[in-house]
């Protein structure tokens, strides 16, 4: 069959084993580099076409990939940005630095890589087995890049960074983000752990960027660094001073960034894709500046026409949704306004309540979608557990009906801020549409 839609291209990977959907399916078989090797080899190894930067963390991959790649753009390089998940769209993960592909050459791309694949299987001592849909998505991302004629690309890792499938790049730099807890049961219950797992990105004799780190984690960074001789970068509060909206280093460099992301978080993700730039003498005086300023993706404080004054963010994890309700409370000091919550299973579910709750009067909690589990009921009532007196805790299965709550329980002044899952910035999206 050939595809049509891109729809249909994006199905056919689907119909794969989605790991994204079932991590409880993590094996050492599934996850294992000499599978994407193979794959690689294949389809001709595409991704050693142009060069790449790979970033991996537990948060701000997405907006530091985006960063680098507009920075990247603005000096005049064709660049490709991979990313995962998307918000409300496919297309979302295979950008030309956030610009969508002209669907003819998605399918097309998506017709030659089926081509290539068939009767493809892996083989090993565990019998034969076909590429996952991640699998899929990453060769589909290092073809298309290679097929819109491509200079640079910046890609995001998946899960981890160890045995991810983008691991088999052999990028010219390697970007670390923010660690925190997650994935425990996948990359281990402890910072140091999961922070051994993402630094097997690094790759010898190559330049690592680290993000402002937890002390355990960096220590790990650092330790790798040295094992491999790649010199390392890392912003810290030591060489480095930075606000919502200024960022200065310690080497005299030092800039205003009015950035159409908000908050501090954004700032950092920002001043880390400037210290890459810089250091790989990527930087152009004012223009980079400028499209790093211009710089926007879906789900990051994306405010959003509707009835009411309405923000979409994926913060998932502890320290990213206390930099949320921060920058949210700077913005409405004087206004209590109303949370949509929603997350997945694997989070810090705790903490997360913790935080809304210290946050918002009023709290609808919402399934944020199905693409991957959740027990919105469960935290529905983990909120009721901890609410004080005069909070308020409802519960609304989909995001239509978490809308229509807002509408009829709050002033049109009033601010809406839906958080707590990408996805439910998606399935919220979907709703607005209908």
């Amino acid at each position: 069959m050939e595809f049509e839609t891109f729809d249909q291209v994006v199905h056919y990977m689907e119909s794969f084993t989605n790991l994204e959907k079932k991590t409880d399916k993590y094996t050492v078989r599934t996850y294992r580099l000499d599978r994407m090797q193979a794959l690689m080899e294949r389809l001709g190894n595409p991704q050693e076409s142009y060069k790449t930067i790979h970033v991996a963390g537990s948060k701000g991959k997405g907006s530091t990939a985006s960063y680098i790649a507009s920075g990247l753009e603005a000096a005049g390089f064709v660049t490709g940005l991979y990313m995962s998940p998307h918000v409300s769209d496919y297309r979302e993960r295979f950008t030309r630095c956030g610009a969508f592909i002209d669907d003819a050459i998605l399918i097309a791309t998506g017709n030659k890589l089926a081509c290539m694949i068939e009767g493809f299987h892996f083989c090993d001592q565990y019998g034969e087995n076909e590429p996952t849909t991640f699998e899929l998505y990453t060769a589909f991302a290092f073809m298309l890049f290679k097929e819109i004629g491509c200079q640079w690309a910046v890609i995001e890792t998946g899960l981890g960074g160890r045995l991810d499938a983008t691991n088999i790049l052999k990028s010219e730099a390697s970007v670390l983000t923010p660690i925190e807890l997650e994935h425990t049961d996948i990359l281990g219950d402890t910072i140091a752990k999961i922070a051994g797992e993402k630094a097997k990105i690094i790759k010898a004799g190559r330049p690592v960027f680290c993000a402002l780190q937890n002390p355990e984690a960096l220590a790990v960074f650092q330790a790798e660094a040295n094992e491999k001789g790649s010199p390392l970068y890392s912003l810290s509060n030591e060489t480095s001073s930075i606000t919502d909206t200024h960022v200065t280093f310690t080497d005299g460099y030092e800039t205003d960034l009015d950035l159409a992301m908000a908050g501090l978080v954004q700032a950092q993700n920002c001043a880390l894709a400037l210290l890459v730039l810089r250091t790989l003498g990527l930087y152009v005086p004012q223009v980079t500046e400028c499209a790093l300023m211009k710089n926007a993706l879906p789900g990051r404080m994306e405010r959003v026409s509707w009835d009411r004054t309405l923000y979409l963010d994926g913060a998932h994890t502890q320290n990213s949704m206390a930099h949320l309700l921060e920058t949210f409370r700077k913005m409405y000091p004087t206004k209590r306004g109303i949370c949509i919550f929603g997350a997945v299973a694997g989070k810090n579910h705790e903490a997360m309540t913790d935080l809304v709750l210290s946050t918002f009067d009023s709290i609808v909690v919402c399934r944020p979608g199905t693409f991957k589990k959740s027990d919105p009921e469960a935290l529905y009532q983990m909120l009721l557990a901890k609410k004080g007196p005069n909070q308020c805790v409802v519960y609304r299965e989909d995001a239509a009906d978490a809308l229509s709550y807002c509408l009829s329980h709050t002033e049109t002044d009033e601010p809406v801020l839906a958080c707590g899952s990408f996805y439910l910035a998606g399935v919220i999206k979907e709703a607005l549409c209908h």
